[in-house]
């Protein structure tokens, strides 16, 4: 029995996870994959440690011709990645089909997230031209407000369409999970191949965000005096200030699926379990302040005064939020 084997039967024979025997040995679940497929060997102060972990002989582990004397069934241990039945594992054509529609939504997305931003564009330019031909008043207010309830509804109805085609892959942000042989060679190769292109969306749309105020800076100096100047200005700011958010929020949800598969940054396993522990009590502590804020407001009619709740309650929630942190890494 090669190593990679001996690795399945022994972190098997004793109930763990590869995620749990990842921690135990202060390296990756990637790692423990690519050992349990032949694909690597880990070096000798991991199998001096596995050794220990495992109550064997590092001569077990290195000498082929050592066979355990408890092994499991050889059908159970030619799949290198399957795994406790607490895990479900993301197969290739999951990940990649998965890929793919990201791809899809992050357009979609980023679409409505733009709609919503230039959505009063439009009634803010008739605002100015209001001003400058005060007969057609109501028809501009009218053509303004239609505008607006179109692309928001335009906007609601492409959020709605991208949840909906996402909704099979949800476990991938909230469980924890383990991936077939192949899925992280391939997802690491596309995250890698669409690094530049991340890079430069990214940059792109902050500069557009940052660079929006510009016209409106500049109609401001020379054309302060021309109210409908002003207001198609603020009207193009909203329009650049879409684009920018567009390639942000497009690239963004692209480059997080790659995260998602190879459970890293927010969605690592750490991530998840702390979020797990953390939603029910923000679920509470927000509906709390909720309450507390209507409560207070309509009882002192206040509403000027009450609105410092919220800033309050997001200093608080901080707060709250690092303290349960350490309590559950304390009890972990």
């Amino acid at each position: 029995m090669i190593l990679a084997d001996k690795i399945i039967n022994e972190r098997k024979k004793n109930g763990w996870s590869q995620e749990e025997l990842a921690g135990m040995l202060g390296v990756s679940r990637q790692s423990i994959s690519k050992w349990e497929g032949a694909q690597a060997v880990p070096d000798l102060q991991r199998i001096l440690k596995m050794a220990e972990i495992f109550g064997v002989s590092t001569d077990y582990l290195l000498k082929d011709e050592f066979e355990p004397e408890n092994a499991l069934p050889e059908s159970y241990s030619k799949n290198p990645e399957a795994d406790s039945p607490d895990f479900r594992t993301v197969t290739l054509n999951e990940a990649d089909e998965f890929l793919k529609i990201q791809e899809k939504t992050a357009s979609l997305t980023a679409l409505g997230v733009s709609l919503c931003i230039i959505s009063p564009a439009l009634l803010i330019f008739l605002a100015g031209f209001i001003e400058y031909n005060s007969s057609s008043e109501n028809l501009c207010v009218a053509l303004g407000l239609v505008a607006l309830l179109v692309l928001v509804a335009i906007a609601v109805f492409l959020f709605i369409s991208s949840s909906s085609k996402n909704q099979e892959y949800e476990f991938l942000e909230k469980e924890v999970f383990e991936t077939a042989y192949g899925v992280t060679g391939m997802v690491k190769e596309k995250q890698k191949s669409y690094a530049p292109t991340h890079s430069a969306r990214l940059s792109l749309g902050v500069m557009l965000c940052i660079l929006s105020v510009i016209p409106l800076i500049s109609l401001a100096i020379f054309f302060e005096d021309k109210e409908y100047i002003l207001t198609a200005s603020v009207s193009l700011l909203l329009c650049i200030v879409a684009a920018g958010v567009n390639l942000i929020v497009r690239t963004s949800i692209i480059s997080g699926g790659f995260k998602k598969l190879l459970q890293e940054n927010d969605y690592s396993v750490k991530q998840k379990k702390e979020k797990a522990y953390l939603d029910p009590i923000e679920t509470i502590y927000w509906t709390v302040v909720l309450a507390g804020y209507l409560t207070w407001s309509f009882i002192t009619n206040k509403w000027g005064i009450t609105w410092i709740v919220w800033p309050i309650a997001g200093v608080l929630f901080s707060a709250l939020v690092a303290i349960l942190k350490l309590v559950h890494q304390k009890n972990n």
